[in-house]
């Protein structure tokens, strides 16, 4: 358990603090009313990756344009098959697959990071359309692939790290030897009738009520110093979710400090998206311009609030694809953490298909 260094000169930036410049003059005071900083996103993360067991390397990766994204790369001595990559969702962080992570590492190498705009990675301002704000993730991803030298992966995404792992998939199809989408979010059109719309987590009806139209997570930086204690009141279940290896509050602290920094893929996100559980630019309608050697594994939680007809929809317009929708019982949303034993033998049984 530890960190190791890079050999390759220049590659990667060992883990300084990305400390956010305030802009104008309702930034500069929230910092001193909400009680975070990416030093104490970065001590809370400390202690969640100390369960690690498998060998594994944190670093920041530097990209040609100076953004930086935060990296864990864990096994990185098992070279011999396709590396695993992991995207995570909307508001997460490299963190929330500390539940996977040693698992899913047994056998091969793992890289998971921080999107740019979320969690420790550098939060530049994106494009104001959906399209652009999209690319811009994409590029992100593509750009990372190259300077850490990854020649093709096994490409796994979470919710909007699905959306973004399938639009990846469509642009660099060569890269990906399967695409494993779990849970994902904006692929359906929106329906027209108001009966057929799956009611959205209670949590986000909750923020919606309080904040209507703002950036999704903005309640927790205008709480100021209540706002820990909302991420504890409105998500609960993460803490259950996480029990057996933390019984304090180290998760609710580490989506507080995630979410808590200056927006950035958030105003993005909210950019992409229509309303929460809806994208501008639905994937249903782009998911046929994938290759069709690209296999494609859907998972969903057996109770999760998206739209799992979705895997069937996805069959249909790739009848000459490989394609696999599965649904895990007793899990919700985040199937990785809801039923994560399950969850992991899934995922390993796919990566051996590949090598």
């Amino acid at each position: 358990m530890g960190r190791l260094r890079s050999t390759r000169q220049g590659l990667f930036t060992m883990a300084d603090d990305l400390e956010q410049q305030p802009q104008g003059w309702l930034s500069s005071w929230l910092p001193a009313w909400r009680p975070t900083s990416m030093s104490q996103l970065k001590n809370v993360e400390a202690r969640i990756l100390q369960c690690l067991q498998n060998k594994f390397l944190a670093r920041y990766v530097s990209l040609p344009n100076q953004n930086k994204i935060w990296t864990v790369t864990v096994s990185p001595e098992l070279r011999d098959r396709t590396p695993l990559v992991m995207v995570h969702g909307f508001g997460g962080g490299v963190g929330l697959w500390i539940l996977n992570m040693d698992s899913l590492s047994a056998r091969r190498t793992l890289h998971t990071f921080d999107l740019l705009g979320f969690g420790r990675s550098s939060r530049p301002t994106f494009p104001r359309d959906p399209e652009g704000a999209e690319d811009e993730f994409v590029t992100s991803i593509e750009t990372w692939r190259e300077t850490m030298g990854i020649p093709s992966m096994i490409l796994l995404g979470h919710s909007l790290g699905g959306f973004l792992a399938t639009s990846y998939s469509i642009k660099y199809p060569e890269r990906v030897k399967h695409l494993i989408l779990v849970d994902p979010w904006g692929f359906p059109l929106r329906p027209t009738d108001p009966s057929e719309i799956r009611a959205p987590p209670t949590w986000f009806k909750a923020v919606v009520s309080v904040l209507g139209r703002s950036n999704p997570l903005a309640v927790l930086r205008v709480a100021g110093p209540w706002g820990p204690g909302l991420v504890q009141r409105f998500r609960p279940d993460f803490k259950r979710k996480f029990a057996d290896f933390f019984e304090d509050d180290t998760i609710s602290e580490y989506i507080y400090h995630c979410n808590a920094q200056n927006p950035s893929g958030e105003t993005a996100f909210k950019a992409m998206m229509e309303s929460f559980g809806w994208a501008r630019r639905p994937m249903l309608e782009r998911i046929h311009l994938i290759r069709k050697d690209v296999p494609i594994t859907m998972i969903y939680g057996a109770n999760t609030w998206i739209d799992t007809s979705t895997g069937k929809k996805v069959k249909m317009q790739r009848p000459d694809s490989y394609v696999r929708d599965m649904e895990i019982e007793g899990a919700s949303h985040h199937v990785y953490a809801d039923q994560p034993h399950i969850f992991n033998s899934v995922v390993e049984e796919i990566c051996d298909s590949v090598d």
